[in-house]
């Protein structure tokens, strides 16, 4: 029984070893898609700067969207661990609700900018700015996802050790995501106005 449950937290390990390698290299990629955005920002010829297209509201709501997110997935992970199944069914069903109105609100400016014509295809800075936020509200899309089959889980069989530790998981994954859109929110929003 011992040695079970020594290879157990030997594989466990490993698990979590593996999963903080995949967020350094998810961190790479934004990283790079930070330096991209910082060269290229300037470069607007044939379209709006920055400043001239998002709204600093809109921005301040999605932030306080998915911090607030992130407070309940904390939460959530606390109760999972207590081992307290609709405890945690809500606070997961209540990050999973305001993720959800974070990418609809990020998928309403994103449409609104291409209804204008600003596009992609239009200039370096859109281009950038497209593909960092998007690569972020994809990275949100599958943690909305993941969270979405592990409630389904936890709802049919209830909490067990295995589930709690891809909670843990995926709440690191959640917290990570909102790290990287303060550091969006702060480059490429507010720095749109300095």
């Amino acid at each position: 029984m011992v040695n079970h449950k020594a290879h157990q937290a030997a594989a466990d390990d490993r698990v979590m070893f593996g999963f903080w390698v995949y967020l350094m290299t998810d961190l790479l990629v934004f990283s790079v898609l930070f330096a991209v955005y910082a060269v290229l920002h300037g470069n607007t010829v044939g379209g709006d700067a920055g400043r001239d297209l998002f709204s600093l509201p809109l921005a301040l709501q999605e932030t306080i969207l998915l911090l607030t997110s992130s407070f309940t997935c904390g939460l959530g992970l606390l109760a999972a661990r207590s081992y307290k199944k609709w405890q945690t069914l809500i606070c997961f069903g209540i990050t999973f609700l305001l993720g959800a109105l974070f990418l609809s609100l990020e998928m309403k400016e994103f449409t609104e900018f291409i209804r204008e014509g600003q596009t992609l295809q239009l200039n370096a800075f859109l281009s950038s700015f497209f593909v960092l936020v998007g690569t972020h509200g994809l990275h949100i899309t599958s943690g909305l996802l993941w969270m979405a089959i592990t409630m389904a889980y936890i709802l049919k069989r209830g909490l067990n050790a295995p589930l709690v530790r891809k909670l843990a998981l995926l709440s690191l994954f959640w917290h990570f995501l909102d790290i990287v859109w303060i550091f969006i929110f702060t480059i490429v929003y507010l720095g749109a106005y300095s």
